[in-house]
């Protein structure tokens, strides 16, 4: 088990969007005073921050879709999820 327990269920907190930004063909995080531009698989991380799905969950389902480990994937994905969290742009 890493950082995060595995029932952590993260969720954009209110105020905060994670939305497609057809202007520039990419994702952005858009909070209070401020826009995130997402890409890669931060992008496919967010996508799967329902407020219902906790973190095993979530390192789950990247793992069968990227055909990784989990345990290769975890780190990364609590490491952005923490950042982001720090950033109050999610909840955890």
């Amino acid at each position: 088990m890493g950082e995060l327990p595995d029932a952590t269920v993260p969720k954009l907190p209110h105020g905060v969007r994670f939305r497609a930004d057809k202007a520039r063909g990419g994702h952005i995080l858009v909070g209070p005073e401020r826009i995130f531009n997402i890409d890669g698989v931060s992008v496919e991380i967010l996508k799967r921050v329902d407020g219902q799905t906790d973190i095993a969950g979530i390192v789950a389902d990247l793992a069968s879709v990227f055909t990784a480990e989990p345990a290769v994937i975890r780190p990364d994905v609590e490491a952005f999820l923490i950042d982001l969290r720090d950033k109050q742009m999610v909840t955890l």
